[in-house]
């Protein structure tokens, strides 16, 4: 009867379309209730002179005005280097820093008070791109790098050689849950944050550094969050830290939540990158050398941004087996709000990297670049050995790669489409195939534990408390399967508990994929425990009077919520019962689990060089995608017809909340590489900063061929055979990218493709065509087209009326 296994609902599933599930937002208001929010110059880098806040203290409701004079603690803080502020002493150093926070009884009074505070300034020259953080040399910590072989000799015995610079640029977390927290003060100074927030340790750490109380004295509590994506994994301290300031001076209840203009404007984002590459390879497309350096927009601080820019190091390689290869990693530092986590950590940027490398190799070699792929692919049995030295294990890529070029009729396809792209005039269409390894663990080694409370109750049902977060992406049902399927009871009777530092303690973020993993873990080696306790009391109440059946806690066997001892399987007690002996016995019914990753050393070497080595992940997640789209020639449109997903995800805890991770994520990343936008003035400014300026995709955007598979293998070192599943899939979205591509080399004929920047949006795929048209020579990309305004569209070959002729780029 195991839950493990099933397609159980996700746990909230009925709470979020009755509208019965509780946000931060939705808890009522106490009497006496403050509003809080904050002040910020429009400003990317200044130095302030004063700051006059005598008129803001007239307007009616306000009850506190604070600047960093008024932290009783630590002003400077930060997850990895304590470089940022929380409120501006002298330096704005990105537009969105708090200068001052506002409390308030009512929104109108923060609103007119905003107003009235007058601060005098002197705007400093900004730094907005990574080419101008460059030319200053202004960079956040040390150049790192991770190095194999010997990539300059390699380079000097090479048959080809191609050097370029990709560009991607970053992502809004758009959560539809803004940031937000409210704070109960209690007596001693104590205070109760309930916090939209992925990391509830982080926030009680910070809220006490920046506050000067103790640790203890601070308790944060997560029910759920509107989404996170690693946009709740650092910043969401910031608002807390701010309501917690004013419950701490004013000792009354507050609450902050975030507009989602507000949100966009103030918090960071997926890093931007900029990656000079050099590859070295065969007439047959073998790699046999690559260098890339690459560079990310870190923003003012360094929140998670070297965090972040590992992982990207570690992705450079992708599923290709590369032997001599060198990439280093160096953050900027910029004016704009400190960059943090985005869902794949880095990883998609570093796969990004590589398979745009990919298909510029089959590009210049005219070959199809699922050949260069298959060629340069890790093996199963040699070439299995990153760069960083960890043995793949396991190597499900060349399956992969076989099973997807025959169940998306990759070949036939192709063929299809080169037809198409030689009779449309209007239209393009391209074929992408991209691959995934994902590492998965937290490339910080401390990172990788997690403990778990777990306690049964008289009626026997189940309670459990993780240090894992729930924003959506069904942790706390696989928890509660795994539970359940290690008592054998109905996952009913089991209850996931809303996160609580008080409850569990120095827990890590739920990032990096593992919060199944590692608190899920932690959960089982809880219930294992009383389990072992339980045994004996079954044991002496099942036992038989003959000579061979004396009592054996070894022969307790829990299944279909009884208990019985499998020498007599006719003798049984049901769960319940037995929790209840136990209790009479005074057996204990909770039990703390703990649990961390064995097997994970991964260090950056001392000394100017900084060369990474070691093993940073417990296993690979993998996978492919095949995804065809369909390019309006004159607008740049861009269509995703048909995607085949693929991936090896082991044993899935719940099949369908895997499916949902899997389609989820690679629409989102879907929306990275096509659609999302970020667009800022000359002076920082973000301009889409709302549904109508930015935007993610909408179920026009989505295939309406979706093709979702993975194969039946269950992983050998993780809890129940599961592999983690929340975001390998978003790399796959690439996969989307790379078509567009694959549809500009059909257009530029033998002619090298134009760099193509991601996201490819309208415009962008627009002006690459207008770069393919003018370099094509004789204009050969022109076509005079006869009937343009009635043409077919793709598949209707019923005839129109003809009209003026015009030329259009193909």
């Amino acid at each position: 009867m195991s839950a493990v296994g099933k397609n159980l609902p996700h746990d909230s599933a009925q709470g979020h379309v009755s509208g019965e599930s509780i946000y931060i937002d939705d808890i009522p208001p106490m009497r006496g209730e403050l509003l809080v929010d904050f002040y910020y110059v429009p400003v990317s880098h200044a130095r302030v002179k004063n700051v006059d806040l005598s008129a803001a203290w007239q307007v009616a409701g306000i009850v506190g005005l604070y600047t960093y004079k008024d932290i009783p603690g630590h002003n400077m803080f930060g997850p990895i280097t304590a470089d940022e502020v929380l409120l501006v002493e002298e330096e704005i150093e990105f537009m969105g820093q708090p200068l001052v926070i506002i409390a308030a009884e009512n929104a109108a009074a923060i609103k007119k008070a905003k107003k009235a505070i007058k601060v005098d300034y002197e705007k400093l020259d900004a730094i907005l791109t990574i080419d101008e953080a460059k030319a200053c040399q202004s960079f956040i910590g040390p150049v790192r790098r991770i190095k194999r072989g010997s990539p300059v000799e390699a380079f000097l015995e090479a048959e080809h050689v191609i050097e370029g610079t990709f560009r991607n640029e970053g992502q809004d977390h758009f959560y539809l849950e803004s940031q937000a927290a409210i704070v109960y003060p209690g007596e001693c100074d104590q205070l109760v944050i309930h916090s939209s927030t992925q990391a509830p340790s982080e926030i009680q750490d910070v809220v006490a550094h920046l506050l000067g109380l103790k640790m203890s004295q601070v308790v944060c509590i997560t029910k759920r969050m509107g989404g996170g994506f690693g946009g709740k994994e650092s910043q969401g301290a910031h608002p807390a830290a701010m309501a917690a300031l004013v419950a701490l001076k004013t000792k009354r209840a507050t609450r902050i939540v975030y507009n989602k203009d507000h949100d966009m404007q103030v918090t960071g984002k997926r890093h931007p990158f900029q990656n000079d590459y050099k590859v070295a390879f065969s007439s047959d497309g073998r790699i046999s050398a690559l260098r890339i350096e690459l560079f990310s927009d870190g923003g003012a601080a360094n929140d998670l941004s070297s965090a972040v820019m590992a992982r990207a190091m570690c992705h450079s390689d992708n599923a290709y087996f590369i032997p001599h290869i060198e990439v280093s990693g160096t953050v900027c530092k910029t004016h704009f709000p400190p960059n943090t986590a985005f869902r794949g950590f880095g990883g998609p940027q570093g796969v990004a990297t590589i398979e745009n490398i990919i298909e510029e190799i089959a590009a210049y070699l005219n070959k199809d670049s699922l050949e260069i792929r298959k060629l340069n692919l890790y093996g199963t049995k040699d070439r299995n050995v990153t760069p960083y030295g960890q043995f793949i294990q396991e190597n499900s890529l060349p399956e992969i790669v076989e099973q997807l070029e025959q169940s998306s009729d990759y070949r036939q396809r192709q063929e299809e489409i080169q037809r198409f792209n030689s009779e449309s005039l209007t239209h393009l269409k391209g074929l992408g195939i991209s691959l995934v390894k994902f590492g998965i663990s937290f490339n910080t080694k401390f990172l990788n534990q997690g403990n778990a409370l777990v306690n049964i109750y008289l009626d026997g049902t189940v309670q459990v408390s993780t240090g894992a977060t729930e924003m959506g992406q069904g942790v706390n049902t696989n928890i509660k399967q795994l539970v359940a399927g290690e008592f054998d009871i109905d996952a009913e009777d089991v209850i996931v508990m809303a996160t609580s530092t008080e409850k569990n303690n120095n827990t890590s973020a739920t990032a990096a994929s593992s919060a199944t993993d590692l608190n899920g873990n932690a959960a089982l080696n809880a219930c294992k425990a009383i389990k072992q306790r339980l045994a004996p009391v079954a044991a002496s109440h099942l036992a038989s009077r003959e000579i061979d059946m004396l009592p054996s806690p070894t022969t307790i066997v829990f299944e279909n919520n009884e208990v019985y001892d499998y020498r007599r399987p006719g003798t049984r007690m049901t769960f319940k019962e037995l929790v209840r002996k136990g209790y009479l016995e005074r057996v204990s019914m909770g039990e703390r689990g703990f649990y961390a990753t064995d097997g994970i050393d991964f260090t950056w070497e001392a000394g100017p060089e900084k060369v990474a080595s070691g093993n940073p992940f417990l296993y690979f997640t993998t996978g492919g995608a095949v995804c065809e789209v369909t390019i309006d020639r004159f607008t740049g449109e861009t269509k995703v017809d048909r995607a085949d997903i693929l991936m090896d995800i082991g044993t899935p805890i719940n099949p369908g909340i895997a499916r949902g991770q899997i389609i989820g994520g690679f629409v989102q990343g879907l929306g990275w590489v096509t659609t999302e936008d970020l667009r800022y003035d000359e002076d920082g400014l973000l301009l889409s900063h709302s549904p109508t300026t930015y935007k993610i995709p909408n179920i026009q955007d989505t295939p309406p061929v979706l093709n979702v598979s993975w194969l039946d293998r269950p992983c050998a070192v993780n809890v129940k055979g599961s592999k983690a599943v929340g975001e390998p899939p978003l790399l796959l979205g690439i996969s989307v990218w790379v078509a567009v591509k694959n549809a500009l080399r059909h257009a530029a004929g033998t002619e090298r493709i134009p760099e193509l920047n991601l996201p490819a949006t309208n415009e962008e795929v627009v002006m690459r065509l207008a770069e393919i048209d003018r370099d094509l020579p004789g204009n050969r990309s022109r076509k005079t087209l006869a009937g343009l305004s009635s043409s077919p569209a793709p598949g209707d070959e019923s005839p129109k009326e003809e009209a003026l002729p015009l030329e259009v780029p193909v």
